[in-house]
């Protein structure tokens, strides 16, 4: 796939040399880390509410993740509520089943629905559903779907719903390892993440990205939660 027909905000496949991306791949190398240490493979990405910068921090990770090493790496799109990657990954004229499909029709496989999107990246976009989300999240139809994605790639990254307005993302915790908390610096009130937060299992919670956050490093102010860890990301994109 050429880079020009991607969103540039997809920084970590339009310019992987940029400033920007770069914060992804501080990112990378924690969740590297956390993989040696714990076996964290698959991860969903959250905001406490719409337009925290999520979609793209998703996207973004998963591209850093997979680049610069034999990393297998798969971006799940399970918010079905307000599907974005494929504007961001122009698949917009794909007419692959997604997510919502294979896990409703058990004749279908995973493979059915994986893309390629560059080497060592692939992505599973939405698709449709025709039962109520919150029964599609809580089948055991999806969470056989992600134990095999994550036995067949080395990072599953899940770009989830938000926790606030609906809880999908609740019942979809069940299924991974861990949970990145992705906020909007300078635009979440920290009432907002104290609720996001207590939504959230403490075990459940690896950390907070800080997304569009351009202040010093040294004089940036954290959330810390039972010593959880924060990063930032540059873009200042949110969705």
């Amino acid at each position: 796939m050429s880079s020009k027909r991607l969103d540039r905000r997809v920084v970590s496949l339009t310019v992987p040399t940029s400033f920007e991306a770069e914060q992804y791949q501080v990112l990378r190398l924690k969740l590297e880390s956390l993989q040696r240490a714990r076996d964290i493979r698959v991860l969903a990405i959250t905001s406490p509410g719409v337009k925290d910068g999520k979609t793209l921090t998703a996207i973004n990770l998963a591209g850093a993740l997979s680049q610069g090493s034999d990393a297998r790496v798969l971006l799940i799109e399970a918010d079905l509520r307000r599907p974005a990657v494929s504007r961001y990954l122009a698949l917009a004229e794909k007419r692959s089943p997604g997510l919502g499909d294979i896990v409703l029709d058990p004749n279908r496989t995973l493979g059915d629905a994986v893309l390629d999107i560059a080497s060592g990246f692939r992505v599973v976009l939405a698709g449709s559903t025709g039962v109520p989300l919150h029964e599609m999240f809580r089948s055991r139809r999806l969470g056989s779907l992600l134990h095999q994605a994550r036995q067949e790639y080395d990072y599953v990254v899940i770009d989830t719903p938000p926790l606030g307005p609906v809880s999908d993302c609740a019942l979809l915790a069940r299924w991974v390892d861990g949970v990145l908390l992705v906020v909007a610096a300078h635009k979440t009130s920290r009432r907002v993440l104290e609720e996001a937060l207590n939504l959230l299992e403490g075990e459940q919670l690896l950390g907070i990205v800080f997304n569009g956050d351009d202040r010093p490093f040294a004089k940036h102010r954290r959330y810390h939660r039972r010593g959880y860890s924060s990063s930032r990301t540059h873009d200042g994109a949110y969705e």
